[in-house]
């Protein structure tokens, strides 16, 4: 007997609007930086809104390897509030992550942005979510980010 091949689905995806990054300087560890959630949207098989508040919280490291732990809700279109914890990486080289801290386009294809949230809700409806391992792919524009959710079957 095998063990089960792992295949992901992709099944939503969640625009972020952010805010201006606030950032408490060299902590010992990396730089601090702290990005409001302003809103936005989800899209696909679960739709909805961002609720605007939240925060991506990250520590750049002393290499540019970015630690990522963004926590926000967002409200599915019939009501549902699903919290999310999003913890990830960003990488890429030093040059175009330099370019996206001073809110320059860069192809997101050239950047490993990957992420593994958690979702949490009492709504029946959603329950699936909490019961299911979600990867996260994502590209960081200067306004927003958008994160392509797909299961892991």
């Amino acid at each position: 007997m095998s063990t089960p091949r792992l295949e992901t689905k992709y099944v939503f995806t969640i625009t972020a609007e952010i805010g201006d990054v606030v950032t408490a300087g060299e902590t010992g560890i990396g730089v601090r930086r702290i990005i409001p959630i302003l809103g936005g949207k989800v899209t696909g098989a679960v739709s909805g809104k961002v609720l605007p508040f939240g925060a991506d919280f990250q520590t750049i490291r002393p290499n540019e390897l970015i630690d990522l732990e963004a926590k926000y809700a967002f409200e599915t279109d019939d009501g549902a509030v699903v919290y999310v914890e999003n913890k990830g990486m960003r990488f890429g080289p030093v040059e175009l992550l330099q370019k996206l801290k001073r809110g320059e386009p860069v192809d997101p294809k050239l950047i490993y942005f990957r992420t593994v949230p958690r979702f949490e809700t009492g709504h029946a409806k959603y329950r699936w979510l909490m019961e299911h391992i979600f990867v996260g792919s994502a590209a960081r524009h200067a306004d927003r980010v958008v994160i392509d959710m797909h299961q892991v079957v």
